[in-house]
């Protein structure tokens, strides 16, 4: 476990009478914690709404807005449900004590308070979700490796499929519409070889941050390999797609990456395909893009093509 610091937490204080929030105080600050203090739960409602204490010490018995209401109230809210929240109670009713735990209350301590006691159940406390918030954070990391492309940071492949999966579970089931782009940097192996395979990386990364910056939150961009990209658009119909298409290649015809004076301008040849309700997997879909990109590049690179699911040739555009 981490050396403990209580330099390095904040203790929000909260009750109705202010002498108990000096005494309460008083032997957090000397252990060497920073404190916050709010008199009464409305007031603390307002504190939390400008900081964010790593623990709550809470009285029981307050007018207005109890302890315990307080309580439901913290825990109902997705912006504090994780902070730790410790009565300070002169009530021994069990049942009122078993009511705190039910909705959150990670502890209580007995007034008149023993201080060592009180500093360490805190200290307890606060290891516990240090050590929570560093297993979240693993485990996010490893999702992140999981389900995103190292160099751009875009989603990679595996995850593609997956949310596409997803997606075509609401096509069914709502009668959307989702379509689908294949995107491919125009002569990339020529880049690599002229500038070197660094240089290529920047532009796959300078490509990604121009596409995140024209698709919209619900679309999902990945890296399928190399320099071939795709782009899954949630209820968006063949003519949205195209749209986007268009609107896509007109960005990077005016876009330029500057790299220790290259002056690098990229072009893409573009697939676009809608899915049939009528196809099983999104691989049919992706195939009929991919036809559509192929295409793309045989006409001449820096355009877009489109497979429309309704005619079995394909369309330049």
């Amino acid at each position: 476990m981490e050396s403990f610091n209580p330099e390095n937490f904040l203790i929000l204080i909260v009750d109705d009478i202010s002498q108990n929030l000096k005494v309460v105080g008083a032997v957090f600050d000397q252990a060497g914690y920073g404190t916050t203090f709010a008199l009464g739960g409305q007031q603390a409602l307002d504190r939390l709404a400008v900081i964010n204490p790593d623990l709550i010490l809470l009285d029981w018995m307050m007018p207005e807005i109890s302890g315990l209401e307080l309580c439901k109230k913290l825990k109902a809210n997705p912006c504090y449900e994780d902070i730790p929240i410790i009565f300070l109670t002169a009530n021994h009713d069990t049942d009122a004590l078993l009511e705190a735990f039910k909705y959150g209350a990670i502890d209580y301590v007995t007034k008149p308070f023993h201080a060592p006691e009180l500093l360490a159940r805190v200290k307890t406390h606060l290891q516990l979700k240090s050590a929570q918030d560093r297993l979240k954070k693993a485990l996010a990391d490893i999702k992140t490796l999981a389900t995103t492309d190292p160099l751009t940071g875009v989603f990679n492949r595996r995850f593609f499929l997956e949310f596409a999966q997803k997606e075509i579970s609401r096509v069914h089931r709502y009668d959307y519409s989702l379509s689908t782009l294949m995107l491919d940097v125009d002569h990339f192996k020529q880049i690599n070889d002229t500038y070197g395979h660094n240089i290529g990386d920047e532009v796959l990364k300078f490509l990604t941050q121009v596409l995140l910056k024209i698709i919209r939150k619900a679309d999902c961009l990945a890296r399928l390999g190399g320099e071939e990209f795709a782009i899954l658009l949630p209820q968006t119909p063949l003519e949205g797609a195209e749209e986007l298409a268009r609107r896509i290649l007109q960005v990077l015809r005016k876009s330029e990456l500057n790299l220790a004076g290259k002056i690098i301008r990229l072009t893409l040849s573009i697939g676009v395909s809608s899915y049939q309700v009528s196809e099983d997997t999104i691989e049919e879909s992706l195939k009929r893009a991919d036809r559509a990109l192929f295409a793309a590049k045989n006409q001449g690179r820096d355009r877009f093509v489109i497979y429309p699911p309704d005619v079995p040739t394909l369309v330049e555009s």
